[in-house]
C-alpha cells in the first residue's frame, strides 16, 4: 500500500479540476483501483505503489500542460489518460513559439503543433505557401491569423479570403436570398476564424469598407490583387485553370497561402483537382513553399485523428488493389502480344 500527497503549485485548482470537478472525475475514473482525494492544492493518491506512481505522472503532466498553455481542456485530459502524449506534436508556449496575433479579449494565438510553426515560418520567408493536410489541422485558422497580423502591422492594406463554392453548383439558385446570402454558407469557416481574432465592431468595419473581403473564387477573375494577404481555402476543389487564374492575380506586394486537403475533393467525377498538379509544377520556384500537415497536427476532437488514420488506411488498401489490377491488365496484354 502506497500513499502519495501531491502539492499542486502555480495553477488554479479550479482550472485543474474543471467545472464541477469534471476533469478530476475523469482522472479518478481512469484509476479506479486508487483512492483519490483532493483538498485545495493537495491531492492524495492511495493504493498500490505502481498505480499511484502512474497516476502521479499523469497528474504532473496535467499540471505542466496547464502551466505552459494556460489551459487544460477536457479533451486534452481524455487524450492524456488514454495514453497519448500531448507534447509529442504539440508546441509549448515558450519564446521559440511566439504569438502570431492577439485575438478577441487579448488571447494569444500561437502555432499549436510543429507543422503549424513550419507554416508560420514558411509564410514569413515566402510569398506563396501551399498548406496541405487533412481536416482539423489548423491550416485555415493559422493562415487567417497570419493575415490578420499582416494587416495589424500594416504589412498589407487588405485581406482577401476566397474559396471555390463547389458544393453550390447548380443549386445556388434554389437557396434563399441574394448572391451574398447564397455563397456565405460556403465561406463560413473563414468568417468563424476572423470572428475569433477581431472584435465584432472592428470586423464589421473592415468588412464594410472592404479592408477584409470574403468572396467566392470566381470573383477573382480579371482582378489584380496587390498590397494584400490572400488566402485560397479548400483549393483541392479548384481545377487546373482556376488555380492558374488565381495565382496569376497576385500583384507585386501580395502574399498568399493556399490551403487544401487532397483526400476530400468535391469536384465532379470527370474533373481533376488542380491542386496536386499546381504543387508539382511550382515546387522548384524560389519564393514558393509547401508545408504538409498530418493527422498528428489535428487540433479538433481527439477522435478526428483516429478517423483520418482509418480513412487513410482504407485509401491505401484501395490504391494497392488498383495497382494490382493495373499490373494484372498489363501482364495480360503483354502475354497476348507475345502469343501474336
Amino acid at each position: 500500500m502506497s500513499e502519495i500527497i501531491l502539492k499542486v503549485d502555480g495553477v488554479d485548482p479550479v482550472e485543474l479540476y474543471g467545472e464541477k470537478n469534471i476533469k478530476l472525475n475523469l482522472f479518478k475514473k481512469a484509476f479506479p483501483e486508487l483512492t483519490i482525494t483532493s483538498r485545495g492544492h493537495n491531492i492524495k493518491l492511495a493504493g498500490a505503489k505502481k498505480d499511484a506512481q502512474k497516476a502521479k505522472g499523469k497528474l504532473e503532466m496535467m499540471v505542466r500542460i496547464l502551466k505552459e498553455h494556460n489551459e487544460l481542456t477536457v479533451q486534452t485530459v481524455e487524450d492524456l489518460l488514454e495514453g497519448g502524449n500531448p507534447f509529442q506534436s504539440k508546441l509549448s508556449s515558450g519564446s521559440s513559439n511566439p504569438t502570431i496575433v492577439h485575438g478577441r479579449g487579448g488571447r494569444a494565438i500561437k502555432a499549436k503543433t510543429h507543422n503549424q510553426k513550419r507554416l508560420v515560418d514558411a509564410s514569413e520567408q515566402n510569398d506563396i505557401v501551399f498548406a496541405i493536410g487533412p481536416a482539423g489541422t489548423g491550416k485555415t485558422y493559422t493562415a487567417v491569423a497570419l493575415a490578420v497580423r499582416a494587416l495589424k502591422n500594416r504589412v498589407v492594406k487588405k485581406i482577401i479570403l476566397t474559396r471555390p463554392a463547389v458544393e453550390a453548383g447548380e443549386s445556388l439558385g434554389f437557396l434563399p436570398g441574394d448572391l451574398k446570402d447564397k455563397v456565405d454558407p460556403y465561406l463560413r469557416p473563414l468568417y468563424d476564424a476572423l470572428d475569433d481574432m477581431l472584435p465584432a465592431e472592428k470586423l464589421n468595419f473592415f468588412m464594410s469598407n472592404r479592408t477584409i473581403e470574403v468572396a467566392p473564387l470566381a470573383f477573382m477573375r480579371g482582378r489584380t490583387l496587390d498590397n494584400a494577404f490572400i488566402i485560397l481555402d479548400e483549393a483541392q476543389n479548384t481545377t487546373g485553370m482556376q488555380l492558374k487564374m488565381f495565382l496569376t492575380r497576385l500583384g507585386p506586394s501580395a502574399k498568399c497561402i493556399i490551403t487544401g486537403d487532397i483526400s476530400q475533393i468535391d469536384l465532379p467525377y470527370n474533373q481533376k483537382s488542380g491542386l496536386r498538379k499546381g504543387m508539382e509544377l511550382l515546387s522548384d520556384i524560389q519564393g514558393i513553399s509547401t508545408i504538409k500537415l498530418t493527422a498528428e497536427d489535428v487540433v479538433r476532437h481527439r477522435l478526428v485523428k483516429q478517423i483520418i488514420l482509418a480513412y487513410d488506411a482504407s485509401d491505401e488498401i484501395l490504391r494497392a488493389q488498383r495497382q494490382e489490377a493495373q499490373n494484372a491488365r498489363e501482364e495480360k496484354r503483354r502475354r497476348k502480344e507475345e502469343e501474336e
